[in-house]
């Protein structure tokens, strides 16, 4: 039997860090199962690059930047979006900052504070915003982009490590006191994934050769095997799915990680 579980007609949803990566991946997912995605990032250039090639493949989407770092672009997006929309379905919270890679006793205040205002403020408000929309329309669903070193810190990562395990208890805070306003709230939590933001673990053949030998599946992740686990989350495949956070890891966390 044919099943419409995927699909996400009529439904409008928000994507940070959309103009690459994971997020990008994610926003042609979703419009290609039929949502208007707002393709969202700091620079409007990579937003409307991604928007008008969804819209070239046939698909409905638009470009809406916003650093989600800033309070007072946080609020702008959400009027705009109430403006325009008059509701949001679906938000994933995958921007993210990681400006600092080296030894956490070195970590400045400035790289510690950028990281916090991004990571974790960042994604709280963009919830706070996304949810009370959601409540006043009946429901809706957030997934937030944390990451595998959530559960075990990634060398040279101290700072945003930290910050994604508070990704993942905010996931559970969230998802458990808004299930009465038939909101889900989960997270993705990707391993080892080829992208810019990446880069460093990546350019560094140590730290890069010693992953890939402890994955099971032995090698890195294409950003758009994230995709489909978010597909999941936001589609009412997942309608009995809320306060969970997925692993994709290739087998690593499974393993006992590195």
């Amino acid at each position: 039997m044919p099943t419409n579980l995927f699909d996400l007609k009529g439904k409008v949803a928000l994507v940070t860090g959309a103009s690459r990566g994971i997020g990008e991946a994610v926003a042609r997912l979703l419009a290609e199962q039929g949502a208007h995605v707002l393709v969202s990032s700091r620079k409007i250039e990579g937003c409307q690059a991604v928007a008008e090639s969804i819209v070239e493949a046939g698909g409905s989407a638009e470009a809406l930047p916003c650093h989600i770092g800033d309070m007072e672009e946080i609020g702008r997006v959400f009027a705009d979006i109430r403006e325009r929309h008059g509701r949001l379905d679906i938000l994933v919270n995958n921007a993210a900052t990681n400006p600092y890679f080296g030894h956490i006793l070195d970590t400045d205040l400035g790289a510690f504070q950028k990281t916090v205002d991004v990571n974790i403020r960042g994604y709280f408000f963009m919830s706070v915003e996304a949810g009370r929309m959601m409540r006043e329309q009946g429901g809706g669903c957030i997934v937030n982009t944390a990451s595998i070193n959530a559960l075990q810190p990634g060398a040279g990562q101290g700072i945003y490590s930290i910050t994604k395990a508070a990704v993942v208890n905010m996931t559970k805070a969230f998802a458990k006191e808004c299930a009465q306003y038939n909101i889900r709230v989960n997270a993705l939590l990707p391993g080892l994934t080829k992208t810019r933001f990446a880069g460093a673990l990546f350019s560094h053949e140590e730290i890069y050769n010693t992953a890939i030998g402890h994955i099971p599946l032995h090698r890195h992740a294409e950003p758009e095997e994230m995709a489909g686990t978010v597909l999941y989350l936001v589609s009412d495949a997942s309608s009995y799915t809320t306060g969970e956070c997925v692993v994709v890891d290739g087998g690593l966390t499974a393993c006992g990680g590195i």
